[in-house]
């Protein structure tokens, strides 16, 4: 692993840490704020998994839950492409919940909200970036590619050889 990746990581997951663990322990302060979000995504979630809640104060900290041990992960350098993956998934409802800054009258809690609010789209690129990162080494679906291709030549392979051999068997029966 390389300095930057060494570093990078820990320091994208700390807030993921940090904010999961508050939103476990303040799941009710939070619960006002998700209600919108959480009211439209808990039937889909619903279909997806039956046995999960639609509980709002639950949802948030099933989400705080998620980005402790996807922080944690992603912190140690343990499946970064899941953890960033998870980090990233669990973002987007927290970003929409919570820093609706369109909807704010006060001039100056609108731009602090439109400044958290960016800052969160932020952290969702880096950890987009962090999910595709291979470390250079070949992804699952460049190997796939390589390897239909490696099947498609080696059939032509056999095709060609196949026909050479009938093309001999034929001259020997003449």
């Amino acid at each position: 692993m390389t300095l930057v990746r060494l570093a990078a990581r820990p320091l994208l997951a700390s807030m993921f840490v940090v904010g999961g663990l508050d939103a476990i322990r303040n799941a009710g302060k939070k619960v006002d704020a998700a209600e919108p979000v959480t009211d439209r995504l808990a039937p889909l979630l619903q279909k997806a998994f039956p046995q999960l809640t639609d509980d709002p104060q639950q949802l948030v900290r099933i989400n705080g839950a998620a980005q402790v041990g996807a922080g944690l992960l992603l912190a140690s350098g343990h499946f970064p492409r899941l953890s960033a993956t998870v980090l990233a998934a669990t973002l987007v409802p927290v970003t929409a919940a919570g820093h609706r800054f369109w909807e704010e009258q006060d001039p100056q809690k609108k731009a602090q909200q439109r400044v958290h609010f960016f800052k969160n789209t932020s952290m969702l690129g880096g950890l987009l970036l962090a999910a595709v990162d291979t470390e250079g080494k070949p992804g699952v679906a460049w190997r796939a590619r390589r390897a239909a291709a490696d099947v498609r030549r080696e059939a032509r392979g056999l095709a060609r050889s196949a026909r050479r051999e009938a093309k001999l068997a034929r001259a020997q029966l003449t």
